[in-house]
């Protein structure tokens, strides 16, 4: 029994040091630092601003739909304004991500795939001309053999 539990032991060591694992779990790491940074863009920035036409809270914002007399809080309430924050936190959200990450990492990509196609593209120019000259010297020495020049 302890060898199987040292072999299971053994795997889920050999899982958690893979590549991919390590990464995640960086990646969730750094997405939670990388919410607090945007939620107080949103609340810092966005949300004042948005004030000047309204409130700086956008949780206040809503729309009674059922039974609301005055300015109470009974009734049936839609929190759109809670809604808009949480929609202008994504967009924010993915817009840093995509202008910050993701198009930098594509146009580098992109710039390594170039080189990379470029390489192969000579590499395979050389193999091609090296054949083209081999071939050249196959026919040279048959040329050499019909005419009697080449004698071993």
């Amino acid at each position: 029994m302890s060898e199987k539990k040292a072999s299971v032991l053994q795997g889920f060591k050999a899982f958690l040091m893979r590549g991919n694992v390590v990464d995640l779990a960086v990646a969730v790491v750094i997405g939670a630092a990388f919410t607090n940074i945007v939620n107080s863009v949103v609340k810092g920035i966005i949300n004042p601003v948005i004030g000047t036409i309204g409130t700086q809270n956008l949780d206040s914002y809503s729309s009674c739909i059922k039974g609301c007399q005055g300015t109470g809080k009974e009734g049936v309430h839609i929190l759109w304004g809670s809604v808009l924050g949480a929609t202008l936190t994504f967009v924010i959200t993915a817009a840093v991500v995509y202008f910050l990450m993701v198009l930098p990492m594509s146009k580098y990509l992109a710039v390594v795939e170039a080189r990379r196609k470029a390489k192969e593209g000579t590499q395979e120019v050389m193999d091609v001309t090296e054949l083209e000259v081999l071939k050249e010297i196959r026919d040279e020495l048959v040329a050499q053999r019909g005419s009697g020049e080449y004698r071993r």
